[in-house]
């Protein structure tokens, strides 16, 4: 079942919850189709990510930025960027998923001050693509798929533990050396903040003033924010986290329509209903006849 609701930490980044809580590592096979829309959650995280895709294609957004994966493709997400895959055309992708604690790569202070950290505070790489006529870029795919081929071995931590490690060896001598500073763009931070705002207070009353004057920005250049990075306005943003947020709800709670709108910020069950169909092209009672787990129990 796919996640719409992701836990959160104090600054509305994603709490990885993973396959084994003793490990820093989740690794998890996807179809867009799962998603609403064909479309996943804005989010970011402390991991670093990794996505292979096995059939289709997908679109993927890192910091605003549009990338394309194809059959055989991979990306790698820097920790701390906002990110999301979708496909534009509503068309089925496959996918392997992984993410990894930076502290896993980190046995020695060293290791985290001279490889790891320029790693990953490196402002130029936000992203790293991987194709595989780049025999490098094919090496770091191959690894991230024998990390999943083997998860469920006795000796999966260590595996992953060693194919990670080269992963890193492969970045560091293959990626230009690092730009790192100590301020993050200021617009990304500042839309962080707001689009934090919203995934931490989504359930409250919001107003386009209250989403800028939490990023320190007036109204003109928060919505210019939202354009430029997530391509969609601050109010339709909430909306779709609302929306979003709603859909556990339908599918694993005995909670009315009514309860669920109100649950999740919407003034009305008319209003969220109306809202639903435009996004989804169905009614909420609709999607819960197709996904509640408690019909299917």
């Amino acid at each position: 079942m796919m996640k719409t609701q992701v836990e959160l930490n104090a600054d509305a980044s994603e709490k990885i919850r993973y396959n084994d809580p003793a490990y820093p590592i989740y690794h998890c096979p996807g179809r867009l189709s799962d998603y609403p829309n064909y479309t996943a959650l804005n989010h970011w995280h402390e991991d670093l990510e990794f996505i292979v895709v096995h059939s289709g294609s997908m679109s993927y957004n890192v910091n605003g930025e549009i990338l394309t994966l194809n059959s055989g493709e991979g990306l790698i997400v820097n920790a701390r960027q906002m990110h999301y895959g979708f496909s534009p055309d509503r068309t089925e992708c496959t996918f392997l998923c992984l993410l990894l604690h930076p502290q896993l790569l980190c046995p020695l202070p060293s290791f985290k001050r001279n490889l790891i950290d320029p790693l990953i505070e490196n402002t130029a790489a936000p992203f790293v693509f991987l194709r595989p006529e780049i025999p490098w870029q094919k090496e770091i795919r191959d690894h991230i798929l024998a990390i999943e081929a083997g998860a469920d071995t006795r000796s999966a931590p260590l595996q992953a533990l060693s194919r990670m490690a080269a992963i890193g060896a492969l970045l560091v001598e293959n990626l230009p050396p690092a730009v790192v500073t100590d301020v993050e763009n200021p617009d990304l931070r500042c839309l962080k903040v707001m689009v934090g705002t919203i995934h931490l207070h989504f359930a409250q009353k919001l107003t386009l003033a209250q989403i800028a004057a939490s990023g320190a920005v007036g109204q003109s250049k928060c919505c210019k924010l939202f354009m430029r990075f997530l391509n969609q306005t601050p109010m339709a943003y909430v909306n779709q986290y609302r929306l979003y947020q709603s859909l556990e709800l339908l599918r694993d709670t005995a909670m009315s329509v009514m309860e669920i709108a109100l649950a999740v910020g919407f003034g009305s069950a008319s209003y969220y209903a109306e809202t639903f169909r435009k996004n989804f092209d169905q009614s909420p009672t609709q999607y819960r006849k197709e996904h509640n787990m408690l019909q299917d129990a």
